[in-house]
This record gives structure tokens, C-alpha cells and sequence, in this order.
């Protein structure tokens, strides 16, 4: 018996080891992690229990027979963070360069599956080099075979991946069919054809960070949802993010405990809305203020900047926030932030968060470039994520809500549950100015002036929409916590389907 164990002991060491000590430095040496040691930060310490250590893939051709390593490159497993459950695959750089081969995509595919039947998120940390050239079109069908489970998974369990080094190719699909990705800087990248195919086909000369660097795909493409400084920073983001989200579709929103009241009033909210309507605010005080202890984790921060996305607690439970920013382009809606806040309003659908809104929205953004790039499909998107969401929703108009975007912005009529606004709201078709301007049509400056004034007196306020129960109630600012956390506790048990479908067909 104790030779067996010896033989055991003999063969987790080696496998623990991947591709060797020289090629663990160089790993080191790049500033980053083993796959090992990311699981060990990402983990709760001894939690993690691994699955397929001992396999080895079955290619026989170009003398891979003589290059066998335990494990084929991926680390796999569960474990918990903060002591729910958790799957992972974690690439190892170090064993052929992390290259996908079939077995490594069957380990993958076998937590994938666990996860589904078992009801608990997947987090993929990708570093890899691509696909096992060696082993040809086996590789590409272990790809696509990961790829399905991505899409089977989706709306069921929540998928998380960490770019941490490169992942190029066909292996940018997996990561981008995943509901979130964390990227490092400096270290990682994604992009389906490398700089050197690009200067021979196009002639165009691009570093590898310009054209799929974690800043790039934070700020221009929005492939990419934060950009982390390092491998430990990544990863602790990770865990934080991992405990506002439920374990699948079928389980409610964690709770935390707090000590936060929920009917702590913020006096200074009364004074948030500036005395000129030109003049920004910065929407993230209003947010701050609501959540329990400030606490506000942003999605994309760094992108599309006019419209703010991301999760905080209510009563110790997750919310989802969607809130216009006044400080970037005076809170338009344009194609950028419409898809980045439709994208999150279908996160949170799928999986039952209840979503709070906070409108100040003077509008859509006008011009040739947004028009020739299809703002009236993109508008449609966020349009249509908030129609079709069944999730108790919440909205409070702070200040504009002007034309079709009042519409959008989770409006009465696409079923908000519970519809607020402020005192200082302004509900309206559009702006006074141009409204005077279309319907009187006069150069008269003492025309123009009196009935703008006439029109702002008329239409510069919550009470005609609230007339007609298009609002609820015109609330106090500084009650505004304490109005939203009563709505979620009425809305908890909220009950309501969509007419039966195979699936809709959002306007993509």
C-alpha cells in the first residue's frame, strides 16, 4: 500500500509541476502567475479539488507520442469563494504553451457540464497560445465544442472569464460568449488575427496591446469589461465580483448582512440637481448614496461613459444599476452606451436581479455618425432588453426625460413596476426652446422667450405625467433609498412571463 501512495505522491508532484521549473520562472519572470498559484488566490484556501490531473493527450503524429505532460495544459477543478461553489479551468502557459489540445478541451467541457447539471458559475482563466497546431482539426472541434457549452450555459449559470495572457484565434470566442471578461494590462490580449497578419494583409504596423490590449478592449471596443493592473488584482476583483451574482437562474440573489438602514435618509440629495439644467452632476453620488455602505461595482467603466452599469446591494441584496451620467455627454443615449446598458439590463433579466434606474436623459445623440451606424437598431436594443425584462424594476427620474429615451429608459409603459421621479424632473417630448421654436415657428425673441417660459411652466415638471400615472410619485431626494428598498421588498415575490417562445430575435 505504501508503495502505491509513494507512486501517487510521485505523480501529483510532477503534475504540480506543468512544464518545469525553468518554464515556471519565465512565467514569473512576465510577472504572472502559474495556473496554480491564480487558483490558490482566487479560491478559498483549500477548497479547491481537481478533476483530470492525470490526463494526456492521444496525439501521435510530429513526435508529440515523446511529449507528454499530466494535465495537457489546464487545470480543472471546483471550489468555493467566500464558501459557494465555484467550477474553473485555469490554462497553464507552461505545458505547450497552454496550446488547446482535445483532451484539454474535454477537461474544460467536463466542468462545463458539471456546472450546468449542478447549478454553479463557470470562471475560465485564459492563457493560451491558441490551438495544438500539432494535432490539426482536432483541436478546432475540441474549440467548438467548448463553444457550445458556452452557449448552453448562457442565461442558465453565470460565466466569467479572466483573460491573463494571450488568447487569440478562435479561442476569443469562448471568453467572448461568457457574460463577463477581466482582462490584465500589459500581460493579456485578444484578437482574432495577430499583428503580423495584419501588416501582411492590410500593411497596417500595430503592437500586439494596441490592437488587442486590455485598455483597448475597456475603452474602444467594449469586448472587455475592467482592465486589471496584474494577475493578484484581477483576481481579488473577481472574487468581490463573483458575490454579488447567483449560483444560476434558478437561485435567488445572495444576501449579505448590513448595517446599513434601509431608511437612511441623504439630505444632501435635496441639492444634487444643479439650479441651471445645463449644468452636469455626477450620477455616481446618487448611486453611492443609495447602495448599502457605497459600495458600487462598476461594469466598463471606462467605456461609453454616459450611461453607468453595474452591481450594488439594497437591504443586503444584489441589484443591478443602469443610470445616465450627466457628466458625459450630458447623459445621451447613443449606439455605444445602448448596447453596453442593453447587454447588462439582459444580464440581470436572465438572471432575476431586480434593476434600478436612474434617468436623466435629454435625449438620443443626433448626427450623420450615429445615424449611418445604426442608432435606430442599437436604440432598439436597450429598448428591447427593458421590454422584454420580467425582473422587478425600479425607476427614478432625477431630472430630463425627454422624447423617445424617456421611453426607453425602463419607462411605465414597457412595464416598470414602481416609476419615481424627483421634484426636479422634467418630463417632456422635448426641450422648451426647440419645442417653441417647431410649434410657433417666430423670430421674435420676446415671442421665443415667453412661450419657452410658457412651455417650461407647463411641461418642466413630474405632475403632468404623474396626472396621467405615468409616475407613481413625485418622491423627496433625500428618501429616495428608503423608497427603492421598500419597492424591492413588495416586488420580491413579483410573478410575471413573457407569452411562450423558442426565443425572441432582439434586434442584434
Amino acid at each position: 500500500m505504501s508503495a502505491n501512495i509513494a507512486e501517487l505522491e510521485k505523480r501529483r508532484a510532477a503534475a504540480h509541476m506543468g512544464g518545469g521549473q525553468k518554464r515556471i520562472d519565465a512565467q514569473h519572470a512576465k510577472g504572472k502567475l502559474t495556473a496554480r498559484e491564480r487558483l490558490d488566490v482566487l479560491l478559498d484556501e483549500g477548497s479547491f479539488e481537481e478533476l483530470d490531473m492525470y490526463v494526456e493527450h492521444n496525439c501521435v503524429d510530429f513526435g508529440m507520442p515523446d511529449q507528454t505532460i499530466m494535465g495537457d495544459g489546464v487545470v480543472t477543478g471546483s471550489g468555493t469563494i467566500n464558501g459557494r461553489l465555484v467550477y474553473v479551468f485555469s490554462q497553464d502557459f507552461t505545458v505547450f504553451g497552454g496550446a488547446l489540445s482535445e483532451r484539454h478541451a474535454q477537461k474544460i467541457c467536463k466542468i462545463m457540464d458539471m456546472a450546468l447539471k449542478t447549478g454553479a458559475p463557470v470562471i475560465g482563466l485564459n492563457d493560451s497560445g491558441g490551438a495544438r497546431i500539432q494535432e490539426g482539426v482536432a483541436s478546432l472541434g475540441g474549440y467548438a465544442e467548448v463553444f457550445q457549452r458556452n452557449v448552453l450555459a448562457s442565461g442558465v449559470v453565470p460565466q466569467l472569464s479572466l483573460i491573463m495572457g494571450p488568447c487569440a484565434g478562435g479561442a476569443v470566442y469562448s471568453p467572448a460568449m461568457t457574460d463577463f471578461i477581466f482582462m490584465v494590462k500589459d500581460s493579456s490580449y485578444m484578437f482574432v488575427t495577430g499583428p503580423d497578419v495584419v501588416k501582411t494583409v492590410t500593411n497596417e504596423i500595430v503592437t500586439q496591446e494596441e490592437l488587442g490590449g486590455a485598455v483597448t478592449h475597456t475603452t474602444k471596443t467594449s469586448v472587455a469589461d475592467l482592465a486589471c493592473e496584474n494577475d493578484i488584482e484581477a483576481l481579488l476583483v473577481a472574487r468581490d465580483f463573483f458575490d454579488f451574482l447567483p449560483l444560476s437562474n434558478r437561485e435567488e440573489v445572495p444576501e449579505r448582512p448590513t448595517a446599513d438602514p434601509y431608511d437612511r435618509q441623504e439630505p444632501s440629495l435635496d441639492t444634487l440637481i444643479p439650479a441651471s439644467a445645463n449644468q452636469p452632476y455626477d450620477m455616481h453620488e446618487l448611486i453611492r448614496k443609495t447602495l448599502d455602505e457605497g459600495d458600487f461595482f462598476e461594469i466598463q467603466p471606462k467605456h461609453a461613459g454616459n450611461i453607468l452599469c453595474g452591481f450594488g446591494r439594497i437591504e443586503g441584496r444584489t441589484v443591478g444599476i443602469v443610470a445616465n451620467q450627466p457628466m458625459v455627454l450630458a447623459g445621451v443615449l447613443d449606439i455605444n452606451s445602448s448596447k453596453k446598458a442593453a447587454r447588462f439590463v439582459r444580464f440581470c433579466d436572465a438572471f432575476n436581479i431586480p434593476i434600478v434606474t436612474f434617468v436623466d436623459v435629454p435625449g438620443f445623440l443626433p448626427g450623420t455618425a450615429q445615424e449611418h451606424n445604426g442608432i435606430i437598431k442599437h436604440g432598439a436594443k436597450l429598448l428591447f432588453a427593458y421590454a422584454e425584462a420580467t425582473v422587478p424594476k425600479i425607476t427614478v427620474i432625477t431630472r430630463k426625460a425627454y422624447g423617445g429615451a424617456y421611453d426607453v429608459m425602463a419607462s411605465k409603459h414597457l412595464r416598470g413596476d414602481l416609476n419615481y421621479a424627483w421634484p426636479t424632473a422634467e418630463i417632456a417630448v422635448m426641450g422648451a426652446k426647440g419645442a417653441v421654436e417647431i410649434i410657433f415657428r417666430s423670430k421674435d425673441p420676446e415671442v421665443v422667450a415667453a412661450k419657452t417660459k410658457e412651455y417650461e411652466d407647463r411641461f418642466a415638471n413630474p405632475f403632468v405625467a404623474a396626472s396621467k400615472g405615468f409616475i407613481d410619485e413625485v418622491i423627496y431626494p433625500h428618501s429616495t433609498r428608503r423608497r427603492i428598498a421598500l419597492g424591492l421588498r413588495k416586488l420580491r415575490n413579483k410573478s410575471l412571463e413573457n407569452p411562450w417562445k423558442k426565443h425572441d430575435n432582439i434586434p442584434l
